[in-house]
């Protein structure tokens, strides 16, 4: 049995790979979103919460392993200062996929991802919603 040994190699030798996952995660990173192919999204998923979980804690040893994926001291920067805080309460996904549809011109599945939004964000937009269900109608039985 194959059990999760090995990764997707998206039909790319491992240079042109690891070039199409830094500069992936790099984009996730700077616009907090990017619309690609499901297949690239579930790999590039995996590099980006590895190092969202570095960058919850500041330190020169996780800047520096961070610092070899990523492209730009700008976009490191926004990784420790704005993304890794937000995210220090959750163990763990920290992104989620949108499907969005098939491209045209090869109907390959395109998604959405992106990373969550604040907890508090999240938790207040969820009660408000519950709150709108409760008021707006006869009692449930």
């Amino acid at each position: 049995m194959n059990n999760l040994k090995g990764f997707n190699k998206l039909s790319r030798k491992p240079s042109h790979r690891r070039a199409l996952h830094r500069n992936m995660v790099t984009s996730l990173i700077r616009y907090e979103k990017v619309k690609t192919t499901a297949a690239k999204a579930k790999a590039i998923r995996r590099t980006a919460e590895k190092l969202v979980t570095r960058a919850k804690m500041d330190s020169v040893h996780n800047r520096r392993i961070v610092a070899k994926t990523l492209y730009g001291k700008d976009v490191l920067n926004k990784l420790f200062v704005e993304v890794g805080p937000r995210f220090m309460d959750r163990p763990g996904g920290y992104t989620r996929i949108i499907k969005t549809g098939y491209r045209s011109g090869d109907a390959a599945e395109m998604v959405i991802l992106e990373f969550l939004q604040n907890e508090e964000q999240g938790a207040a937009g969820s009660r408000k919603n519950k709150d709108k269900r409760k008021s707006s109608g006869a009692p449930r039985k």
